[in-house]
Parts: C-alpha cells; structure tokens; sequence
C-alpha cells in the first residue's frame, strides 16, 4: 500500500527510487559503524547520489510519516475500528484504491465525518501531486505579493 510507484509516475505513494536510496543510506550508516575510517559514496544506477538529494528524501520520508499519522489521528474522531481508519487514509494518501473494514471494496467513504472527508481530500491530492507543492499552499508566503 505505500511503495509502489516509480519515479516519475502520477502514482501515489513512497517511490521505488526513494525507497532504494534510503535502503542504501542505511547500508552505508551501518558500514560506517563498522568501518569508520571509510568513504564510501552512495549510487544509485551507478551516478553518486548528491547530500541534496538524500536531504530531501529524508524530509519527504519525515512529511509523509507525519502528515500520516496526524490523518489517522484526525479521521480516528469519527470512532471507527483502527483498520478502517489507517486503511482509509493509506488508500487516499497513496492512491490505491479501497481499503479494508469500513472503507473496504464493498464499502465507500459516505461513512466518514465531513472533517475526515477534508482530511482524506487533502491526502489524496498530497499522494497525487507530490507532498510539498501541497504543503507550500498553507505557507503565508506563498500567497504575499513581492
């Protein structure tokens, strides 16, 4: 439900690409641990993959997984089994399709507060269009004139 779409693709979700580069930093942490004097550089198909690029899958990973659970948390007001409402928020934030329990297959979302609808809109757009841009709406400065 959260890996799936390849870079580049309108699906929703953590990209292969940041995934495989986060399995690498990781590696590459642990080697240093065990080897500290080493230099490694991390690549991703054979190109080095530049401390810009690992800063911002980091701060994607750490949007994602707040804006995550502040969804569930919120959508978890309308008192719903924890299933229906992780799997509903998992379902509009990456683009799948239905969840399970409540907001599964032979279910709809009809069931959720107004609030949780927000909630699930504003994720799904978020999955779909890329987490910042989504987050660069509720930023004042993006609204001032220069």
């Amino acid at each position: 439900m959260f890996i799936g779409a390849c870079a580049g693709s309108t699906g929703g979700g953590i990209k292969v690409s940041r995934v495989v580069v986060l399995l690498k930093a990781v590696k590459k942490e642990l080697d240093s641990l065990l080897h500290p004097r080493s230099v490694k550089v991390l690549k991703l198909e054979g190109k080095p993959v530049e401390h810009q690029v690992m800063r911002s899958i980091n701060t994607f990973l750490g949007a994602y997984i707040v804006i995550f659970i502040f969804s569930v948390l919120i959508v978890s007001l309308d008192n719903f089994d924890f299933t229906t409402n992780f799997t509903a928020i998992a379902a509009t934030f990456n683009n799948i399709g239905p969840g399970l329990a409540g907001a599964g297959p032979a279910k709809n979302f009809s069931l959720f507060s107004p609030l949780s609808k927000y909630v699930m809109m504003f994720d799904m757009l978020a999955g779909r269009l890329e987490i910042f841009p989504m987050l660069l709406l509720f930023a004042p400065s993006t609204w001032k004139k220069s």
